[in-house]
């Protein structure tokens, strides 16, 4: 039984939830790359004393289901000093792949207190973390040619920048002084969390702080509840395939099985390939967001955005596999594109299980293009289109499932690259047919000025996304150089240079329709 009225603790809720939007806002105008002012690359979200999720704003999925391991391995490595501030972005110690960095601040009742009472931290996108590839995002063989591999480290101390650690972290990095203002901006984004825990702490007291933090979770944790308690008791099974991992056309599979009792499940990945040779390798980390995210987008009632949400789930992952890599693998495709095969993985096994409530597949990929020239580097994720479901057509043109960032806007993309955007519009037919017609995926084509390394990680590129329900799958989607000489289709995984005048087309995948198309 809730020690709080639910009225209050939906109050109590949406305080914590307010404290962490207001975080992202301030780091969206402390920013400095149009990856965290424009793109909003970036997810803000406050833990118990303990690490646990308490609350989080509407941010991107992949980043704030893994941040709680990244909160409790800082907490294990390192001691909270008042005014500390932790960065990580070891896939091995919480983190997903090396461009996102995460901050974390402790909160206590008292500065002299031994222990905090909660944590504040944000994860980031920047555009390059170093490594052999510009834009840290490219087809390398080991994780330390991906870039700057950060354990826990304190970075901020006592309020006041550790300029050697600051200095040796940035300056492994292309644009150091770009890098340097993103991460303030993380840093101002963490004092704003921490002066609204403590207006929240003034208005409510540390007794209501604190119950409403436990409660939030066991709430989370009676909704999952719940709804696995909806589905009959039994076990259900799903294969996915990759589209390769840039240096192999060997399948790339990922198998799960998931076994239903009363209200709990257990999530067995076992059968899933080995670790890949190429970056498409999923820290663990990465898989229990992907569940967490299927879980509270099939409940039929609102969940809160707490640790709670997983208490019912068992997560069984065999090591060495893709989804739990050698501690050297290259990662920087897992957090982006094999998180979201996770999640059509387990939106598949759930089908039968809960057939009016579980869409066609979407576009299945975040479409990653990074740009680097000697004016700067870019990343990018591009939209696509998202799968009908039982009750209505997919929309069209969006970022689906496991992120949630903005397009980069055309006249800002121009201005710090010297690049043209010469097409931008919908794909007009990639969406699948069916009774409900799945959404449509875009076209963005780059004119390059100047010579341009480019990297591209993509899916969904040989196997299309399903339909469901009978209904028809959406198009594949295609990335295409365009020469003088004619048009050349390069893989889902590719790398290398543009020449002035040259152009980059990206057609994004349709989502699959839902039900079986008419055929009058």
């Amino acid at each position: 039984m809730s020690q709080m009225d639910p009225v209050r603790l939906r109050i109590v809720g949406s305080l914590l939830d307010s404290i962490a939007e207001d975080m992202g806002i301030a780091l969206e105008r402390a920013g400095i790359s149009p990856n965290i002012k424009e793109r909003l690359d970036h997810s803000c979200a406050l833990f118990d004393g303990n690490g646990e999720l308490v609350a989080q704003a509407a941010h991107i999925p992949v980043h704030l289901g893994a941040m709680p391991m990244a909160v409790k391995a800082a907490q294990k490595h390192v001691d909270f000093a008042e005014g500390d501030v932790v960065l990580v972005n070891d896939p091995a110690l919480g983190g997903t792949h090396l461009p996102d960095i995460t901050a974390i601040q402790a909160f206590r009742l008292h500065p002299g207190d031994p222990e905090p009472i909660a944590y504040v931290a944000n994860r980031a996108h920047h555009a390059d973390v170093g490594g052999i590839v510009p834009g840290s995002m490219g087809l390398t063989e080991h994780l330390k040619d991906e870039g700057v591999v950060i354990p826990p480290t304190v970075w901020i101390r006592g309020g006041k920048p550790d300029q050697e650690v600051e200095d040796r972290i940035v300056g492994a990095m292309r644009f150091p002084e770009e890098r340097r203002g993103d991460l303030l901006a993380q840093k101002a984004s963490l004092q704003r969390g921490i002066s609204g825990l403590q207006r929240l702490l003034d208005r409510l007291g540390s007794k209501e702080l604190l119950t409403g933090f436990a409660e939030l979770q066991n709430a989370a944790e009676r909704h999952v509840r719940t709804l696995i308690d909806s589905i009959p008791d039994g076990r259900y099974m799903a294969l996915e395939q990759l589209d390769g991992d840039g240096f192999s056309d060997d399948p790339i599979l990922i198998r799960l099985t998931i076994d239903v009792i009363g209200d709990s499940a257990r999530f067995d990945f076992s059968g899933t390939s080995e670790a890949c040779r190429g970056p498409m390798n999923c820290s663990t980390p990465i898989t229990h967001s992907a569940i967490q995210y299927v879980l509270r987008c099939l409940a039929p009632a609102e969940i809160p955005a707490s640790g709670g949400t997983m208490r019912p789930i068992e997560v069984e992952i065999p090591g060495g596999s893709l989804l739990d890599p050698p501690p050297d693998k290259p990662v920087a495709g897992g957090n982006v594109e094999t998180s979201q095969r996770l999640v059509d993985l387990i939106l598949t096994a759930l089908t039968p299980a809960l057939p009016d409530r579980v869409p066609a597949q979407s576009q299945g990929t975040m479409n990653n293009v990074v740009f680097s020239c000697k004016e700067g580097t870019h990343y990018e994720t591009l939209a696509g289109g998202c799968g009908a479901g039982p009750q209505r057509s997919g929309a069209s043109a969006l970022q689906v499932h496991m992120t949630n960032t903005l397009n980069t806007p055309i006249e800002r993309l121009e201005q710090v690259l010297p690049l043209r955007i010469r097409s931008y519009g919908l794909r007009h037919g990639s969406g699948g047919d069916g009774i409900h017609r799945g959404g449509e995926g875009i076209i963005r084509e780059f004119e390059f000025l100047a010579e341009m390394d480019v990297s591209i990680l993509t899916e969904r590129r040989e196997l299309p996304p399903a339909g469901g329900g009978g209904g028809n799958a959406g198009s594949p989607g295609r990335n295409l150089r365009l020469t003088s000489s004619g048009e050349e289709v390069l893989p889902a995984k590719w790398q290398g240079k543009f020449h002035p005048g040259e152009r980059l087309r990206i057609e994004t995948p349709g989502g699959g329709g839902w039900g079986a198309p008419n055929e009058d």
